[in-house]
């Protein structure tokens, strides 16, 4: 039987702990079973807190299809993207997006990377104090905008300013997605409806001027328009513009939160820190990171790898079952919300010893259960720019770190807030210059004399 979660409200359900205290309420949850009912507001769904049924529920995509109230909010703010569209479009938006992520194409985006982090932190001074979620953000604009849009016209930086707009309001929306008040037609919410429409028609300039100038400009923009399916028909412009705001979307929210934690943790971790330098030292001699580095930046990976386990930007998401379903025993009707939490799968202690530790070398051992680690979803539906967003988290670490040292200020705290995605409430780090040896064999006489 199915148990429900303590603490429901008449008509409200579990929507005030999920709204004070998301994280601490999920994590919770284990205690009542593999599987957990709670209401949202008057509706109930269904929490997995065991990561072989979160696998379950991923890789059969047909059963457990995209949907649940966040899924639909979303749907509603951005359209019917790759990321949210229903099974029954997903496996041919798929096929034509996957070319715009393959390896060939992911090599010459990081060529935009690492010129985009080049220009993010020449301008750095000894001594400065930067907003590391803000920086990271401006850092990860630019790379998202470029990548989509090789052309520098007028319309690319009005569509920066639509989508900072939009940012502003999604989180409040996504969270409480039947909130009426969203329909409320106050100041905030009016530049929220206009800032989109806006955005619907910049983005529709564009495609009608790639359309007429017919060249490829190497960019995401130029793949989206050429694409075609097994019958010869591509994507339409509506397909196009949905397809351009999520990718924005998932971009400039999802890793600039992964950047933040990274440079948390590591200052709050001074051996890992240290062995960072060392690593990105003997690597990269002070230059800035490329593509070709990121082999033999291994622990600069592993980094990665464990800020996203312990914080992962996506740290809820719903679907909607299209049908009845078991799941371990436990029986699921058709039209349920499902829950699963990548946060909260991640830290069960029989998959992860000490699962609060922040420990990259856990890497090097057994990889996790099927579904413990689960950060960019799995399955079909598995995020098409996963390998986009830890390229770009790899190559701006290790290229930073090469160059200054990051710190906290005395004193600071970043709390995690858990909105749209899961980010620090507020970051300000101390920068400090390193010495920047010009050769690996340089560095290592240093360090030995």
């Amino acid at each position: 039987m199915i148990r429900s979660a303590p603490g429901a409200l008449p008509v409200l359900g579990h929507a005030i702990q999920l709204r004070r205290d998301p994280l601490r309420f999920l994590t919770s949850l284990p205690a009542h079973g593999d599987v957990v009912r709670i209401r949202l507001g008057p509706w109930p769904a269904y929490v997995v807190c065991r990561p072989d049924l979160v696998q379950r529920v991923l890789s059969d995509d047909r059963t457990f299809d995209k949907g649940g109230p966040f899924i639909d909010a979303f749907r509603t703010i951005v359209g019917n993207g790759l990321g949210t569209c229903p099974h029954r479009q997903h496996r041919r938006r798929h096929r034509l997006l996957q070319p715009a992520f393959h390896h060939d194409r992911l090599a010459e985006y990081a060529v935009v990377m690492t010129e985009r982090i080049t220009a993010a932190i020449s301008p750095w001074r000894d001594g400065q104090v930067i907003d590391v979620p803000a920086a990271m953000h401006e850092l990860t604009m630019t790379i998202v905008t470029r990548t989509l849009f090789a052309t520098e016209s007028s319309d690319v930086a009005e569509i920066r300013r639509c989508i900072d707009a939009i940012l502003v309001g999604v989180a409040r929306r996504v969270t409480l997605p039947m909130s009426a008040l969203h329909r409320v037609p106050t100041p905030g919410n009016l530049r929220f409806d206009r800032a989109r429409r806006r955005l619907r028609q910049l983005t529709g300039q564009l495609v009608d001027d790639y359309r007429r100038a017919g060249a490829d400009h190497g960019d995401v923009l130029s793949l989206l328009l050429t694409a075609q399916d097994d019958g010869g028909a591509g994507l339409t412009d509506e397909e196009i513009h949905d397809e351009v705001v999520q990718f924005f979307l998932a971009g400039v929210e999802a890793t600039p939160a992964l950047l933040s934690w990274t440079w948390l943790l590591l200052d709050r971790h001074p051996d890992l820190l240290a062995r960072l330098h060392t690593e990105v030292d003997t690597v990269l001699a002070g230059r800035v990171a490329r593509y070709d580095d990121l082999p033999r930046l291994d622990l600069t990976t592993r980094i990665i790898t464990e800020a996203l386990r312990l914080y992962p930007p996506g740290w809820l998401m719903t679907r909607a079952t299209t049908t009845g379903a078991d799941l371990g025993g436990h029986l699921i009707p058709a039209g349920a919300t499902v829950v699963y939490s990548p946060y909260l799968s991640a830290r069960r202690p029989g998959d992860f010893p000490e699962p609060d530790r922040f420990d990259p070398d856990r890497w090097r051992a057994t990889p996790p259960a099927r579904g413990a680690f689960v950060p960019f979803g799995g399955g079909a539906r598995r995020c098409v720019g996963d390998r986009f967003a830890t390229t770009q988290a790899a190559l701006t670490v290790a290229s930073i770190a090469a160059r200054w040292r990051v710190h906290a200020i005395p004193g600071a705290r970043a709390d995690p807030i858990a909105r749209g995605v899961l980010a620090p409430s507020r970051l300000p780090m101390l920068i400090r210059s390193r010495p920047r040896p010009s050769t690996a064999d340089e560095f290592r006489h240093a360090t030995s004399s």
